[in-house]
């Protein structure tokens, strides 16, 4: 099966309070410091929230999740991942476009998001959707070894 095919296996779908506990254990699979299933149901239950996971697979698997905030004009990313088998076959760009969809239906004018300087995947993926660098916190994020990773503030307009 070839990668086209199989991303139109791929289903996304809206991610409600009842999803809390898968969005935690991919969370969990993908992060360091990883959210808890109370950390996702405060979350998704509020008015604000937006979210959405990628499914595959019969029965049906998670592989990816999208978190995402609205306030006022404007959203932001919370939160997002892929499962590694899934990355780099347009799993995250389906994520991303639905999250961006959903903002534009409530009126968010841009969308601003972080990425460590060091994600050239996800780095990758923001510049060819069209989010520009609009800021950077410096040693925001610490990997193992204590090395300390540049956060890019990125932001594209709707």
């Amino acid at each position: 099966m070839t990668i086209a095919q199989d991303l139109k296996n791929v289903s996304v779908l809206w991610a409600s309070v009842d999803h809390a506990e898968a969005l935690a254990e991919l969370h969990a699979g993908l992060f360091p410091e990883p959210w808890n299933k109370a950390s996702f149901e405060g979350l998704l239950s509020h008015p604000g929230s937006t979210a959405l996971v990628a499914r595959h697979g019969n029965p049906q698997t998670s592989i990816g999740f999208i978190v995402g905030q609205l306030a006022a004009d404007e959203a932001e990313v919370l939160s997002f991942g892929v499962v590694a088998s899934w990355q780099r076959k347009g799993v995250g760009r389906k994520l991303l476009e639905g999250l961006m969809r959903a903002a534009k239906r409530a009126e968010a004018k841009r969308v601003f998001l972080e990425v460590a300087e060091d994600n050239l995947p996800a780095t990758v993926l923001y510049s060819r959707m069209g989010f520009k660098e609009t800021g950077r916190r410096k040693g925001y994020y610490v990997r193992s070894g204590g090395k300390a990773v540049d956060a890019l503030v990125l932001s594209m307009i709707l």
